[in-house]
């Protein structure tokens, strides 16, 4: 085995125990109700789950790999990552409306770059026991099996992970769509074929997608922006245009389906997330 895929296979591994052990410490935060809730900045949601998530990952994770940079959406981004070719991604909870709101829709995610591109990653959902995790060239797994995508020829009668009131608004095909407040585990839920694409117009950060992009192209995935590009992970900014992940037949069409409907030139509008 090449030094690199070891290093990867060795990282796999690291990450996949942290984010189990740290999925533990988000169901204990779970079980006790009522987290203290506030709001960040940008009018995001955080818990004090989060906060501990991510402190525990940031010694957990740090304290195996010293050398690595870090980017997590609980850390003040002080920009040193940029100066590392190996970087840790982190969103301590990814999906922290779910969590909130008590349903089973949030996964801790974990993930290595090396220089900007993801060669390790794990996602785990702690009220499910879903283990997904991932290295670049060495395949992807839910629970120790290897997964890959289901396929779809057409848009129409597809499942879909993302937001129904969206794809109606854009007068979209009628699709078997369903709602997960997480983004790593919409792409996640596609990339073990238990549906066929995850569809999201809004800008997602680093830490929402670079596990799951990775898992998911490992299960033959194709993971872009709403524009067909690749994303550029560990760049100066943190933000990426969007999401289309699907299997390489469907890709295309989905793509296609939101230029020709403006959404990339910002031509329509969606309207406001309904209350609940």
């Amino acid at each position: 085995m090449p030094a690199a895929s070891k290093i990867n296979a060795h990282d796999r591994a690291l990450l996949a125990k942290a984010a189990a052990e740290a999925g533990e410490l988000a169901k204990k935060h779970f079980d006790l109700g009522d987290p203290d809730v506030w709001e960040k900045s940008d009018s995001s949601p955080v818990t004090n789950a989060d906060i501990a998530v991510n402190a525990f990952l940031l010694g957990y994770l740090r304290g195996a790999r010293p050398d690595y940079g870090w980017l997590s959406e609980e850390t003040k981004d002080d920009g040193s990552r940029r100066k590392k070719q190996r970087v840790f991604v982190v969103d301590p909870i990814d999906g922290t409306r779910a969590f909130i709101k008590r349903k089973p829709h949030f996964v801790i995610s974990v993930a290595v770059l090396d220089e900007g591109k993801p060669v390790a990653g794990a996602l785990y959902n702690p009220l499910t026991g879903e283990a997904f995790d991932a290295d670049l060239y060495g395949g992807a797994t839910l629970n120790g099996k290897t997964i890959a995508v289901e396929d779809c020829a057409q848009i129409k009668g597809c499942r879909m992970v993302g937001y129904d009131y969206k794809f109606k608004a854009l007068n979209w095909p009628d699709m078997d769509v369903r709602a997960r407040n997480s983004m790593a585990y919409r792409i996640a839920l596609v990339a073990a074929g238990i549906a066929n694409a995850a569809v999201a117009f809004t800008p997602k950060s680093d830490w929402d997608l670079a596990a799951a992009c990775l898992i998911a192209r490992e299960a033959g995935a194709h993971v872009t922006d709403i524009y067909g590009h690749d994303f550029e992970f560990n760049a100066a900014s943190t933000e990426n245009k969007g999401v289309i992940c699907a299997g390489p037949t469907l890709h295309p069409l989905l793509l296609n389906m939101i230029d020709t409907h403006g959404v990339k030139k910002g031509g329509i509008k969606l309207p406001p997330s309904p209350r609940g």
